[in-house]
């Protein structure tokens, strides 16, 4: 089974004009990595879940995910938006932005992972190494050891 999350899924400096900007330079990784294949359909899916319920967290947490025929296995990428990209959270824009695809008709794998990272995200150890981390493979490591299966 390939690594649920790769430095090359990382971006350490996410643009963060908007929510949307932020999301489609993320995805760009998964095209690029080979995980989507269709970035259009990908976003479509993406928005459509943000549309039902704002995915921000409380404490600087933006996880867009979504579930799409676009995607080839259950990835996840991660960006840091220095200056905040607002994903609905009462609190104020997300820093830290965890993007999950998973493929459409697949198990619930994705909420696995989604779980595992809800539960990483009331510490505050996890979320200080990752606005402080430098590399993103370090990242992509740290990410795939807390969260991954």
């Amino acid at each position: 089974m390939t690594a649920l999350i790769t430095a090359d899924l990382v971006d350490l400096d996410v643009p963060s004009a908007d929510r949307r900007t932020a999301v489609t330079a993320l995805a760009e990784r998964l095209v690029k990595a080979g995980r989507v294949t269709d970035l259009d359909a990908f976003l479509a899916d993406i928005e459509a879940r943000e549309a039902q319920m704002p995915t921000g967290l409380e404490g600087g947490i933006g996880i867009p995910h979504c579930r799409s025929a676009a995607v080839t296995e259950p990835t996840l990428a991660f960006g840091r938006a220095p200056s905040g990209v607002d994903f609905g959270a009462e609190d104020g824009p997300a820093d830290l932005i965890f993007m999950i695809a998973a493929p459409e008709g697949g198990n619930t794998d994705h909420m696995t992972v989604l779980a595992a990272l809800a539960r990483r995200l009331v510490r505050a150890s996890f979320k200080n190494e990752l606005r402080n981390a430098t590399d993103p493979a370090a990242v992509a490591t740290f990410i795939q050891q807390e969260v991954g299966a």
